[in-house]
């Protein structure tokens, strides 16, 4: 007997047939003797519509009532789906994140999980019942609901894996694993089978929806395997792990193992369309400057991305500074530099939201030089400009115009021959969770 936490997206329970099928997947789990936990998402587009209905009250409601509203979306799938299951002669349970035993901070909005504490679900697998928990959510320690934040769910799944010992944290989506690139842009993706912790970060990091990054850190400090597959389907799917496993073909010659074992393993091409760029103008080049600038960014509760500083003008002694960061933190890190403009002395700020940002992810990369030449080169060929690099030992991330974007994934996960060849990639429903 095995015990499996299952997560399913909003896509995966978007109607009451959804909802159905889905059920049907928990009920054979069960039957074939495994305990079972279900992270559920909120149905198809709820939580969208219930941001929009609190921006048509208030511009900016309180943060503790949000958080109280953004709920009620995990609340109606976890009944609904407790009800199907009930359904089909299996019995099930319910529970909130506060009933489940999620500890988290007090931020409201994108609060962090402090402590799993699973009495209530560990209690409900022993009299061999399915527990349904609400994802998304959980209580502070003030007895606040609290939510974790987009992709919270996925976070869900994984702290609950890891509190409750579970063999494999299974998480469900609306395509067959995880790709070499969105098959949403590149028809001809290639699924993974396997890929690590660390890469997995990198993709998540870099834009991939599939995974959220926080479920993915979660996964990696507790050893959770994570296996994303689709709730449409039955595919053996994608298995994130620590290692990258028997890569090496055990038939093939000496040599021909050799050199596998120095290839550099790209594992995809991953963007991202949520951020934004400021450029601080005209900043004296001082000592401390640079790092008065972003304490103040800090203390904005932006979280940054990438950094180019140019080098400064000898005539003048000024320089700029660049950086991007999600769309949602451009207003209020605005507002903060702003009001020390005075102090920091520089001439003005510049704020660009067409952008794009593209990476390439694989294991090996820093010791391949060629990799960068070739990215770049497929960039060059395609007529794309580079706006900004940054890079890490196992990715390559450069900007460029947000209308280039769709057009640098496909160049170049081509210039890297990434393309399956098995057919186009599915898509069943359309949100990437």
């Amino acid at each position: 007997m095995a015990l499996v936490v299952q997560k399913y997206g909003g896509s995966s329970v978007s109607d009451a047939r959804s909802i159905k099928r889905v059920a049907k997947r928990i009920a054979e789990a069960k039957r074939a003797g495994n305990d079972v936990v279900v992270v559920v998402s909120a149905m198809g587009d709820t939580t969208d519509e219930l941001l929009e209905l609190a921006e048509e009250i208030s511009p900016r409601p309180p943060q503790r009532e949000m958080d109280i509203l953004l709920t009620a979306g995990e609340r109606i799938s976890m009944s609904l789906l407790a009800m199907a299951i009930d359904k089909l002669g299996v019995k099930a349970k319910s529970f909130t994140g506060q009933q489940a035993g999620l500890l988290t901070d007090a931020v409201h909005g994108k609060a962090r999980i402090v402590d799993v504490v699973p009495h209530r679900i560990r209690q409900t697998l022993s009299k061999g019942q399915v527990a349904i928990v609400a994802g998304f959510q959980g209580v502070s320690t003030s007895n606040d609901v609290t939510t974790l934040g987009r992709g919270g769910s996925d976070t869900t799944a994984v702290a609950l894996a890891a509190g409750l010992d579970a063999d494999v944290c299974e998480i469900y989506t609306d395509v067959d694993g995880i790709f070499s690139a969105d098959p949403r842009i590149v028809t001809g993706a290639r699924k993974i089978d396997r890929v690590t912790y660390e890469e997995m970060l990198e993709l998540a990091a870099s834009g991939a929806k599939v995974l959220a990054l926080r479920a993915v850190e979660y996964a990696r400090r507790y050893d959770v395997p994570v296996h994303v597959r689709s709730s449409f389907s039955g595919k053996t799917g994608t298995l994130v792990t620590g290692t990258h496993g028997d890569a090496i073909d055990p038939n093939a010659s000496t040599g021909d193992q050799e050199e596998a074992m120095e290839d550099p393993i790209i594992s995809g091409v991953a963007h991202d369309s949520s951020e934004a760029k400021i450029t601080v103008v005209g900043v004296p080049d001082t000592l401390g400057q640079a790092a008065r600038i972003f304490e103040v960014v800090a203390g904005a509760g932006a979280n940054i991305d990438m950094i180019v500083q140019n080098v400064s003008v000898a005539a003048t002694g000024l320089t700029d500074i660049s950086f991007t960061l999600p769309h949602g933190d451009v207003r209020s890190t605005v507002a903060a530099l702003n009001a020390v403009k005075s102090e920091l002395k520089f001439d003005e700020l510049e704020i660009d939201e067409e952008i794009g940002k593209v990476s390439l992810v694989g294991a090996g990369m820093k010791s391949h030089p060629g990799i960068s030449a070739r990215l770049f080169g497929a960039l060059r060929d395609a007529g794309i400009n580079i706006e900004m690099i940054s890079t890490s030992e196992i990715r390559i991330s450069v900007v460029t115009r947000a209308d280039n974007l769709d057009d640098a994934v496909r160049a170049i996960h081509s210039a890297f021959g990434l393309d399956s060849s098995e057919g186009e990639a599915v898509v069943y429903a359309g949100t990437g969770r």
